[in-house]
């Protein structure tokens, strides 16, 4: 209504100002005259201006029109999107029927329609006579007989053999001008799944009613609240009710129960229960019969079961029970017969039994020789052979050096000699570990009436624990003695190589405190500072190969250009070299970029150039490297003293001494140096000859990423090759 009015008042504001800008100045002057208004230049003005104006308006209305046709669309959008998620919730489906065409028209969730069936093809969805059903109900709408229906119907069968369930309410949806009805809607709701759930249920429910009925078990079930349910005729006679109608008044709670005394059953799960119940007490509970009978004492056995909710709440209890009177009776009448009979042999199999317990504990057979037929028996069980051997059979299961053995044994019992027999011998057998078995053999002769010899029998011991152990012991004890020898050894050398230096700083420390020359003086500083020196070296040495021992070294390989680092390694170990010592570093590549632990190979380099510049006195010191195949060689050579041939073959243990009584280095660069390599993976070989100098080669497993060898290497032809 307002908008109206406002459309209203604007038309009149807009026609006002158009009249008052069309007409002439003049025209409202003279307007008085009457007759001026007949004059024709005042009545074409007048044409134009009406035209004018209704020009005006029928484009202001078009607007005006556009405008509530575009708010119409939006809010029929909005009916239309709302609708189709009901409709998708839902499960819902929408279809008109036209009676003056007599077709069905199903629509989209949008109210859009997709398909078109006529009443032939509409009832081919739907089962037969459901669809009858629908129909009549159509057209009683269409008649005025009703305004809406509601019904259930089948669909047709699918291809999986599943058929469809539908509730589908029609109702009027429009009517023309004479009231007649134009459309009918059908809603139709795909119900389907709920009535195959409820026919699930009602499934269980019949199956449950059945069993519960038919059991042949005593059946009961109590509510949450603990009052008796139901009660199936196989339990009313065990326990005496003559109908179940007599107990399911509601007065009979679960706490009353002797099978349920004294459990919680708020917080129980599935139990077994045995209990021994007077039915007359019990029967005086259920029903007021009055009836005399004798009193009963009833075995029950029964297995209760709670049901509870998705929440876990307590939701009932059902109980499966029966009556084992006649069994436990027919039990203990079976038990006194039988007592007597355990009884008297009670002590027979408990002998026996230990027996053959022992047997299988302790690994041990019992052994029967017999000199009549030559067959040896074997047995873990006192009334059953195991294995029955030959004479040549037990020869063959002993190794070669135990054959001899074995033949002796058997001949002297062939013999029937009264001796024991006392055997080890080791077999051909192996067991799980693959290990020899060795055997131990204990028989005594068992002599017969007439005092001859009649078997020989005792046991059969499985000793391979044992004679490994033993071996294992011996291996150990050897190596525990070597190892304590290589400890004490190195202990002390240790503390020998210790105290050297460290005496002779503590002697020459003294001097200082004595009566001296003063001109002496730098000479006491200058050895106090070797031996510090060395002991400090020494010191260093011992904890770094006692990281090494304890694999406490971490190697961090790394892309490194050896080509560039190797010379200055090279060069630091040979820092204190003599002046009339020449050195050589050989470096084929311009770049050799390989994934190595730097640090540690580098210490490698250093320690070994550093023992070859300290025994090299004149000559040469060379150094060289070349990578082949996946390795990393490299060559530390010198024309020092060398090694005597004595030495040579120790010349990695620690604290190794020449023959002159010298330790090489600190005692500890070389077992260094191997160690270090052996934990890289890799390999260090020695040659060396008396006053003819040393080589290392050293064997270092990596990958080359990248190499470029030197164009101008020049190779001296006197010199023989270092890698062949």
């Amino acid at each position: 209504m307002k908008m109206r009015k406002y459309v209203r008042e604007n038309i009149v504001k807009v026609m006002l100002s158009v009249m008052l800008s069309a007409c002439p100045s003049w025209l409202f002057a003279q307007v008085t005259h009457y007759g001026l208004v007949y004059d024709a230049n005042h009545l074409l003005a007048y044409t134009v201006a009406a035209m004018l104006i209704g020009i005006f308006v029928l484009l202001f209305y078009n607007r005006l029109f556009t405008f509530r046709e575009q708010l119409e669309n939006r809010g029929g959008l909005s009916q239309n999107a709302r609708l189709a998620l009901v409709l998708q919730s839902s499960n819902l489906r929408l279809w008109l029927y036209d009676p003056s065409s007599r077709h069905y028209t199903v629509l989209s969730e949008t109210g859009v329609p997709i398909a078109e069936y006529n009443p032939v093809e509409f009832s081919r969805l739907y089962d037969r006579d459901d669809f009858e059903s629908l129909r009549s109900a159509v057209f009683d709408i269409c008649d005025g007989k009703r305004l809406s229906a509601s019904l259930k119907l089948c669909g047709c069968v699918e291809d999986d053999g599943l058929q469809r369930r539908y509730e589908i309410n029609v109702s009027i949806a429009s009517r023309n001008v004479k009231g007649r009805v134009r459309r009918v809607l059908g809603i139709q709701h795909d119900v389907t799944d709920e009535y195959l759930k409820q026919q699930q249920v009602n499934q269980l429910l019949m199956r449950f009613q059945t069993v519960f009925s038919s059991s042949l078990m005593d059946m009961v079930y109590y509510d949450a609240d603990g009052v008796l349910r139901n009660i199936n005729d196989k339990a009313c006679q065990t326990f005496r009710i003559p109908n179940s109608s007599y107990v399911l008044d509601g007065t009979y709670r679960l706490e009353d129960s002797p099978i349920f005394n004294g459990i919680n059953y708020d917080h129980m799960e599935n139990t077994r229960t045995t209990c021994i119940m007077n039915l007359d007490e019990l029967k005086g509970q259920l029903v007021k019969t009055g009836t005399d009978e004798k009193p009963a004492i009833v075995y029950y056995e029964s297995t209760i079961n709670p049901i509870r909710t998705a929440d876990g709440k307590l939701d009932g209890i059902y109980m499966a029970g029966r009556d084992v009177t006649e069994m436990v009776e027919s039990f203990h009448r079976m038990q006194e017969g039988t007592l007597r009979l355990r009884r008297a042999t009670q002590r027979i199999e408990d002998y026996i039994n230990n027996i053959n317990y022992a047997l299988r504990v302790t690994d041990v057979r019992l052994v029967n020789y017999y000199p009549s037929t030559y067959t040896l028996e074997l047995t873990d069980n006192v009334s059953q052979t195991q294995l029955r051997l030959s004479q040549l059979r037990c020869i063959r299961l002993a190794t070669m050096r135990f054959r001899r053995n074995v033949s002796s044994v058997l001949n002297r019992m062939d013999h029937l000699t009264h001796y024991n027999v006392v055997e080890t011998i080791e077999t051909e057998i192996r067991d799980k570990k693959g290990r020899q078995i060795w055997l131990m053999f204990n028989m005594v002769p068992m002599l017969g009436p007439d005092g001859k010899v009649e078997r020989y029998f005792g046991m059969c011991r499985n000793m391979t624990d044992l004679v490994e152990t033993e071996r294992r012991l011996a291996v150990e004890t050897k190596k525990a003695q070597e190892t304590e020898l290589l400890k004490q050894s190195f202990l002390t050398n240790m503390s020998y190589e210790i105290r050297t230096p460290l005496n002779a700083v503590v002697g020459f420390a003294e001097l200082f405190e004595a009566e001296h020359d003063v001109a002496d003086e730098p000479l006491f500083v200058e050895e106090i500072k070797r031996n510090s020196n060395s002991l400090l070296q020494l010191v260093n040495d011992i904890l770094f190969i006692s990281r090494l021992d304890a694999n406490m070294i971490e190697y961090k390989k790394e892309d490194v250009d050896f080509a560039l680092i190797f010379d200055s390694y090279c060069q630091m170990g040979w820092s204190t070299i003599k002046p009339e010592v020449k050195t050589v570093v050989e470096n084929p590549y311009s770049s050799l970029v390989i994934d190595i632990d730097q640090a540690n190979l580098g210490k490698v380099i250093h320690m070994l150039c550093e023992l070859g510049a300290k025994y090299t006195f004149e000559g040469v010191v060379r150094a060289k490297y070349e990578y082949r195949l996946g390795e990393l060689i490299i060559g530390i050579e010198d024309s020092g003293q060398g090694i005597d041939a004595q030495t040579l073959p120790h010349v990695f243990d620690r604290f190794v001494r020449n023959a002159s009584q010298e330790l090489c280095g600190t005692g500890l660069n070389l077992p260094i140096v191997q160690l270090l390599v052996q934990q890289m993976g890799g390999t260090i070989e020695v040659e060396s000859e008396s006053g003819k100098g040393s080589s290392f080669w050293v064997t270092i497993p990596c990958e080359a990423k990248s190499m470029e060898k030197k164009r101008d290497l020049i190779i001296n032809p006197t010199e023989p090759p270092l890698f062949l």
